[in-house]
């Protein structure tokens, strides 16, 4: 593995060319899904998942790795932040970083991480760090312990240039924090957004001699006048949602009208808060003659004719948000040329917003309101739009809104031919997005019916890679609680056929539930007493079928909660489904240990009611069209050999003659192989052959 790690060339990343490209709202870029993953990700992937193998433990439970191995500093970097991504960066993992000779560190993400301000110090702060991305990682490590451990690196303090800290809080309740930003003279890109931060840090901040760009999104800032002090050099400044500000409207635009180097000015506002800021800055003329890039989405009073006038006196301005305003419905701004912009008029407006936005969940459930409206009459593939609803669907998983708007674009997205133009591995993500929100909120009962929609596809169910026991489980889970028919139904199939995918261990660990037993049996007798013989029915007899397979516990659960009764009651009633009955009734009855458990007489009702020959050769002529898309061979002959000794009822004997002849058709050579090939070595074979040979049966 080290080996093939040395082979790739990586490739540089360059710095961009002003800290506004990097701390402006993240535009995602996406592999191509289409393409198999590349050697790198692959590799990444696997080291960080079997991280474990390579290692040695320190007695302190930290990992470190066993050899010494030069890892190239993008792969480093790369290493780090697939870690954070997939959950698997804690105190024991982000030992491996401790050694800065072989694992060199620059840009280190750490979004998401469950870390300790202990283990953050020892393994990220002795490395000469360009950018650190600590954005939204666990409660324990505050802002007030991330500037304490880069204090420890007088070079990280002048090396770090970028820092983003969102969604974090200051400090614990029992220490004041202690060090400020103002140490970080090389700082030149801050980002405290969603931060309990108040002014008294703003005017720490705004000494920085370098810092270019600051976001205050969501603080607690009441007063802005500190940013004249940054009026040299800020390029970026985001205020998005200040909802504490105590500033006028005057006096706000005094102070950012004199920040004449700005390119990116963002004021947005997602909980559309009546202030006038937007249009009295849109009718101010001359001001920021600069700005590239301007945000005032969720503001009122902003008009089209405001909003051209603007723009037309900035020629170089690139980008313009109107998401949840009055404007952006002119061709002027439709953001179909250079000139980009966020809004609800159109298809490009929307995926803007859901491109720009994604971790605002205002905007993303605004933007996704909006573009479910457009997918409903979308009739090609659109792998493109159904990335961006990914990207919002990760972003949020706590969101209910957000996941309600998602689940029901992804089916319109994903429903009949149009799941068969997505690649696989984007419909993998999204399926196990969706099992993500049933588990997330499991009483709501409209997102369970976007999920199982989207889920209740042939393409996703049989080709796409996903949890399918997690599925099974959750999909059974939502069919005991609710009981709308057609849901049901959908339900059931999905069922029905995840059970077919899953392992035997799988199987029988899912059907060991004694809940999901009785559930499927309730279904099967709400249907014998309706008299009712649809695809509910059928699909749950499959269920059933499946889920006994080799499995004494569920098997057990199936004959002491009535289902041999329930299932005889069934045939008695309709006798043209006895072709789906006794299928789904080979694999109970095969089973080894749970025939030990069958009682003589159910065994002898069963019998009878088969009636022998006569029903097995009314099986017979039916088979042919049926047993290939139903009756699935079965893994051995084990299971067969007590029923053959069942001399007290020859209804048993015969049907598991008709079973072993079956399997040899399926899988003769697969049974051959493994030295369990002929009949003829049974002890029952003479019996069995005299009582199949009479008869005129052909049963493949």
């Amino acid at each position: 593995m080290c080996i093939f790690l040395h082979g790739i060339r990586f490739p540089t990343t360059e710095a961009p060319t002003s800290y506004y490209h990097m701390t402006k709202h993240p535009v995602c870029c996406f592999q191509d899904d289409s393409s198999p993953a590349s050697l790198t990700d692959l590799c990444l992937t696997y080291v960080s998942q079997n991280l474990e193998w390579f290692c040695l433990k320190h007695p302190d439970g930290s990992l470190c790795l066993r050899e010494a191995i030069l890892f190239p500093q993008e792969l480093a970097d790369q290493l780090l932040a697939k870690m954070a991504i997939e959950g698997l960066l804690n105190d024991s993992t982000v030992g491996v970083f401790r050694n800065c000779e072989y694992l060199r560190l620059r840009r280190a993400c750490i979004r998401t991480a469950r870390i300790s301000a202990e283990a953050f110090q020892r393994a990220l702060c002795p490395h000469r760090l360009l950018e650190l991305d600590a954005s939204r990682v666990n409660a324990d490590l505050t802002i007030a312990d991330i500037l304490q451990g880069l204090a420890t690196n007088k070079h990280c303090q002048e090396s770090l240039q970028r820092l983003a800290l969102t969604g974090l809080t200051m400090t614990s309740l029992e220490e004041p924090i202690r060090h400020r930003f103002s140490s970080l003279q090389g700082l030149r890109s801050l980002s405290l957004a969603n931060v309990d931060f108040y002014d008294s840090g703003l005017a720490d901040v705004c000494s920085l001699p370098r810092l270019e760009s600051l976001d205050l999104s969501n603080t607690s800032v009441t007063n802005l006048t500190p940013l004249l002090g940054l009026r040299e050099r800020l390029r970026s400044l985001t205020l998005h949602q200040l909802k504490r500000l105590e500033m006028s409207t005057a006096q706000l635009l005094g102070v950012i009208g004199q920040l004449d180097l700005l390119q990116h000015l963002d004021i947005s506002d997602d909980k559309q808060f009546t202030s006038d800021v937007a249009r009295q800055l849109l009718g101010q003329p001359g001001i920021l003659p600069a700005l590239v890039s301007l945000d005032v989405s969720g503001r009122k009073q902003v008009t089209d004719a405001a909003v051209k006038a603007f723009v037309e006196e900035r020629p170089g301005m690139t980008f313009v948000g109107l998401l949840a305003t009055d404007a952006g419905f002119s061709d002027f701004l439709s953001g179909e040329g250079n000139l980009k912009v966020t809004g609800e008029a159109n298809e490009t407006q929307i995926c803007e917003a859901l491109r720009r936005y994604s971790e605002r969940e205002g905007f993303v459930r605004e933007a996704l309101f909006h573009l479910f409206s457009l997918t409903h009459v979308m009739e090609k593939p659109r792998p493109d739009i159904l990335k961006l609803v990914v990207l919002g669907m990760k972003n949020h998983p706590a969101t209910l809104n957000v996941q309600l708007a998602a689940s029901a674009c992804v089916f319109n997205l994903t429903k009949q031919d149009l799941a068969a133009g997505m690649p696989v591995r984007l419909l993998g993500t999204v399926t196990q997005l969706l099992l993500e929100a049933m588990r997330t909120f499991p009483n709501h009962q409209q997102l369970q019916k976007n999920c199982l929609l989207s889920l209740c596809s042939d393409r996703i169910l049989q080709e796409v890679p996903f949890n399918r026991f997690e599925a099974a489980k959750l999909v059974m889970q939502w069919l005991c609680n609710h009981e709308d028919q057609n849901m049901q139904r959908m339900a059931v199939a999905i069922i029905s056929i995840l059970a077919a995918k899953l392992s035997t261990e799988q199987t029988a660990q899912l059907g060991a539930e004694l809940f999901i037993v009785k559930q499927l049996l309730h279904i099967v007798r709400q249907k014998a007493n309706q008299g009712v013989v649809d695809a509910t029915l059928k699909f749950t007899l499959s269920a059933l079928w499946n889920l006994t397979d080799e499995s004494p516990t569920t098997c057990r659960h199936f004959i002491e909660n009535q289902g041999l009764d329930l299932f005889i009651k069934v045939l008695e009633v309709h006798t043209n489904i006895e072709l789906f009955i006794y299928t789904d009734l080979e694999k109970l009855f095969f089973n080894n240990e749970a025939i030990t458990t069958i009682e003589q007489a159910h065994l002898l009702h069963f019998s009878e009611a088969i009636d022998t020959r006569r029903h097995l050769q009314n099986i017979a002529e039916t088979c042919n069209i049926y047993c290939n898309s139903i009756v699935s061979p079965s893994r051995s002959f084990n299971p067969f050999f007590p029923l053959l000794e069942c001399f007290h009822t020859p209804g048993v004997q015969l049907w598991a003659a008709w079973a072993m002849q079956h399997v040899c058709s399926k899988n003769g050579k697969g049974l051959t192989h493994k030295g369990k090939c002929t009949t003829r070595s049974f002890p029952m074979y003479q019996f069995t052959h005299s009582l199949i040979h009479p008869q005129p049966l052909q049963i493949r």
